[in-house]
C-alpha cells in the first residue's frame, strides 16, 4: 500500500483540483478582412444652401391719370433665363426672368400684382408685386424658385392682376426637368 504521506498529498491535490475551474479552450477566430468601401453614387445634402435675398425698392410710378379710361395688358416677349424644358439638378436655386411689355394704357404701380395660378409653386411666394412699368415700356419679371428633390417635369404658371383683382395679359410660365446630377 502507499505510504500515508503520499496518500495525503494525492488526496489534497484531488480536493484542490476539484475547487478550481476547469480550463476552457479559447475558440480560434480567424482575422476578418476589412470591408471594401463602396463609392457613393448619389449624395443628398439634407440642408439647402443659405441664400441671402436683398430686396431693392421698386421704382415709384404714379398711377395713370385717368384709370377709368385705361386698360391693363401684359405681352410676353421672351425668356431671359431658364428656357422652357431646361434641365436643373435636384434642390438647386433657379433665378427665372421673363421680358414682358406693358402693352396696355395703364401704368403698373405697386397695386398691380403677379399671382401663382397653377402648377408647382417651387418654393416661391404665392403672390408678389408686379414690377412697375409705364404703359408701352418693357420690364423684367424675376422670381426665385427652388427645384424639388424629386425627379420629374415641373411647370409653374403666373398671371398679372390689376388693382381691382382682375387678371390681365399673357400668363408667364417656367417649365423645367429636374434630375440628379
Amino acid at each position: 500500500m502507499l505510504p500515508r504521506g503520499l496518500l495525503s498529498v494525492a488526496l489534497a491535490l484531488l480536493i484542490a483540483s476539484s475547487c478550481s475551474p476547469a480550463p476552457t479552450a479559447t475558440l480560434f477566430r480567424p482575422p476578418t478582412p476589412q470591408a471594401q468601401l463602396i463609392e457613393p453614387t448619389f449624395i443628398i445634402n439634407p440642408t439647402q444652401p443659405v441664400s441671402v435675398v436683398r430686396s431693392t425698392p421698386l421704382p415709384t410710378i404714379p398711377p395713370t391719370a385717368d384709370t377709368e379710361e385705361c386698360f391693363s395688358d401684359l405681352t410676353f416677349v421672351e425668356d431671359i433665363t431658364i428656357p422652357d424644358n431646361s434641365f436643373v439638378t435636384l434642390g438647386s436655386s433657379i433665378d427665372k426672368r421673363w421680358l414682358v411689355e406693358n402693352s396696355g394704357t395703364c401704368h403698373w404701380n405697386s397695386d398691380f400684382r403677379l399671382k401663382h395660378i397653377g402648377g408647382a409653386i417651387l418654393d416661391a411666394p404665392e403672390e408678389m408685386a408686379l414690377y412697375p412699368a409705364r404703359a408701352g415700356t418693357r420690364a423684367t419679371i424675376q422670381i426665385l424658385f427652388t427645384a424639388p428633390f424629386t425627379d420629374g417635369v415641373y411647370e409653374s404658371a403666373w398671371q398679372a392682376y390689376d388693382p381691382d383683382g382682375n387678371p390681365f395679359g399673357d400668363p408667364i410660365y417656367i417649365r423645367i426637368t429636374v434630375a440628379a446630377p
